[in-house]
């Protein structure tokens, strides 16, 4: 079915279409300073509930909580996830090179304040893998050396103090980093960190992750390597120490990996069916456990152990703040990675279940949690992918079921934590590797990946590559920084195009794209595709003067020949015999004038500006530059589709002064319908209307 428009309108410059339609001009001034500050300094009860509500998001959902239709749901999702937090805990604290209980506190205290504070219904926080990780690499570079596992000398125990001490203020400074980016309002900083740089850091911090565990699996004793190249300097020592390999401890691995591998796929395969996930973490943690203490593993064969796990919460104490010096850089990627994946899990599921977080309430959220749970021995804290996959596909409906994985754990602590007293680490490093499988499934997005987008590829290659080789934190700053470079170089090459109208439309299109699409006689129709600015105003005014075939050569030759012109004209009264011989050089003069004039057959350039977002100063002076050769090659410019911010900064930089105010226009149409009245009638009979 195909239909005909028609429509009858004026011709609007944009001058006239702000007379007619735009709003009016506000007085300059407004109130005084004082006044606004004071405006801003009032509260009204309902303001000051309004501004509680906003800074804690509980006291606005929870009383409209639906008791029975979300309660059931939250349960058992929170106790899914509570099970899940007590192994993954305790392995995740060997990554963070610290003591396996203090895996169980980042469990339990940031969970209970994301649930006070967090906008995000479907978001588990507790301990991360990749954060785990590079806390743990600055721990090991501030307090270097091996534990003594098995023994329980003062020197373990002041080297215990001192790495958790480290610990707990880098999650000390990360929660203070997100207070002051929450109120600087930078929570849009995690924007920089694009999708295909989030996988691509994530998928190679598994490796690393994977790495660091093959020596506990193996049953070997060696110091960790951090810095550049960490990951062939761990992988070169596993290879020069295999004949130290534990085979007590290589049984348990490949016993634990025989069931946790199988079980977790069919965990993932009927997803849909299971109410809730087969809990094959704890299960395996139990009966590992059972056989350790049964066969006295520890002894007989030196099996590495956990050893003594206190029950009860601890003391709280003040993290090592003498070393923020030493921690700032590493503590800032921490908590940009630690925020940037928080932020993200929340932003799916919210866009899943139809329901809008804060970002700026997230940093607030991370990082309160962040600077209390510091003052109790925990290591910083995010959301988890593992865990917050299986809280949204156990049921769970809100912020609720974080209370029920708390309590989870809580027991743990205060009852059953010393149980776990000959639970192999050998187990948790098996369940550390597992809990990978999501993040190296990501290789399987590259295909699609370099179907959509080559430029997206290579940032996933080279900042996948870059934290590989080098290290965790300087990948992520490499990867960081070569998107920005992708993004700047596209803007660069954006391209200018000339564009065509549709017969019988006022539609233009590029004609490289739409080849039916035909120049309007006289007129070049330009258009470009990205911003004009200081990085890539050189691009711009090479493809416009190769477009318009403006080289330096042929506009010195115009005027040239226009400079003599003029100086002829000023001798032409002497005499009629050399008045006549003026006229002759004149019309020669002007011959070729037209000839050269002819080759182009252009007598108005417009731009069309619809795809021009912004311009600076640098910007505003090609086009002034771009005004003034047009001049002297005797042809008009005009422009169209300006908005508002392009057209205030052109305006202030002088582009009137060699512009006519009445050849910008609010469409391309519109400038071209005036342009062939223009060209049919003299100036002051063109209409300001059209039909």
């Amino acid at each position: 079915m195909s239909a005909s428009v028609a429509v009858y309108r004026n011709i609007f410059t944009e001058d006239r279409f702000k007379q007619t339609y735009g709003t009016e001009e506000r007085a300059p001034g407004g109130p005084p300073l004082w006044e606004r500050l004071a405006r801003t300094c009032r509260c009204s009860r309902r303001g000051l509930l309004h501004l509680l509500g906003a800074r804690v998001p509980m006291l606005t959902w929870l009383p409209r909580y639906r008791l029975r239709k979300w309660l059931l749901g939250d349960a058992v999702a929170g106790l899914t996830v509570g099970v899940l937090h007590v192994p993954q805990g305790m392995a995740f604290a060997l990554l963070t090179s610290v003591a396996p209980v203090f895996g169980l506190y980042t469990s339990f205290f940031p969970v209970v304040l994301y649930l006070l504070l967090g906008t995000g219904r479907h978001v588990s926080t507790g301990t991360f893998a990749v954060v785990s990780l590079m806390t743990g690499s600055v721990v090991e570079r501030l307090v270097p050396g091996p534990l003594q596992l098995n023994a329980s000398s003062l020197e373990a125990a002041d080297m215990e103090a001192q790495r958790i001490a480290v610990a707990s203020a880098v999650a000390l400074l990360s929660g203070i980093i997100m207070v002051c980016m929450f109120v600087l309002r930078l929570g849009f900083l995690s924007t920089y960190l694009s999708e295909p740089i989030i996988k691509a850091f994530t998928n190679a911090a598994a490796v690393h992750v994977a790495a660091s565990q093959l020596q506990s699996m193996l049953g070997l004793r060696l110091a960790r390597h951090t810095g550049h190249f960490a990951l062939f300097k761990t992988l070169a020592s596993v290879m020069e120490n295999l004949p130290q390999t534990n085979m007590a401890e290589v049984l348990i691995s490949v016993g634990c990996l025989a069931i946790l591998v199988p079980v977790k796929e069919l965990n993932t395969r009927y997803r849909k069916r299971l109410r809730t996930p087969i809990p094959v973490e704890i299960l395996t943690v139990i009966i590992a456990t059972g056989v350790a203490y049964a066969l006295s593993l520890d002894s007989t064969c030196d099996v590495q152990i956990v050893g003594h796990i206190p029950a009860g919460f601890p003391s709280p104490q003040m993290p090592a703040v003498h070393t923020f010096p030493d921690i700032a850089g590493d503590t800032v990627a921490i908590t940009l990675v630690g925020y940037a994946v928080s932020v993200s899990l929340a932003m799916i599921y919210a866009d899943k279940h139809a329901y809008s977080i804060r970002p700026n309430q997230e940093l607030l959220a991370h990082g309160i949690s962040n600077v209390v749970s510091s003052l109790f021995t925990c290591f910083p804290s995010s959301a988890t992918l593992a865990t917050t996959n299986i809280l949204e596909g156990s049921g769970g409906f809100t912020q609720l079921s974080g209370l029920f994985t708390s309590l989870v754990v809580l027991i743990v602590l205060l009852l059953i934590g010393p149980l776990f007293y000959f639970l192999p680490k050998a187990v948790l490093a098996c369940i550390n590797v597992t809990s990978l499988r999501q993040m190296f499934l990501q290789f399987q997005d590259l295909p699609d990946l370099w179907r959509v987008s080559k430029i997206d590829f290579m940032v996933w290659v080279v900042t996948w590559l870059c934290v590989v080789v080098l290290s965790v934190d300087l990948g992520l700053a490499i990867g960081v920084v070569f998107s920005m470079m992708t993004v700047i170089c596209r803007t660069q090459r954006a391209g200018c195009s000339v564009l065509g109208q549709a017969s019988n439309t006022e539609i233009y299109r590029p004609m490289h794209i739409h080849s039916k699409c035909s120049e309007v006689a006289g007129v070049k129709i330009l258009t470009y595709n990205g911003p004009i600015y200081y990085g890539n105003r050189s691009f711009f005014r090479e493809e416009v003067s190769q477009l318009l075939g403006l080289t330096p050569d042929r506009i010195r030759r115009l005027e040239k020949a226009r400079k003599a012109l003029e100086k002829r004209q000023r001798d032409t009264s002497i005499s009629t015999v050399e008045r006549d011989v003026a006229n002759t050089s004149f019309s020669s003069d002007h011959e070729f004038l037209k000839s050269d004039a002819a080759e182009k057959d252009v007598q108005a350039i417009l731009m069309d500006c619809s795809s021009v977002i912004f311009v600076d100063v640098a910007g505003a002076r090609v086009f002034i530059q771009m005004c003034i050769e047009c001049q002297k090659v005797g042809v008009r410019i005009y422009l169209a589709n300006c908005n508002e911010s392009v057209l205030t900064i052109l305006t202030s930089s002088g582009l009137m002064n060699y512009m006519n105010p009445q050849h910008i226009f609010v469409s391309v149409h519109d400038a071209v319908v005036f342009i062939q009245h223009l060209k049919e009638k003299p100036p002051e009979s063109v209409p300001h209307g059209s039909t």
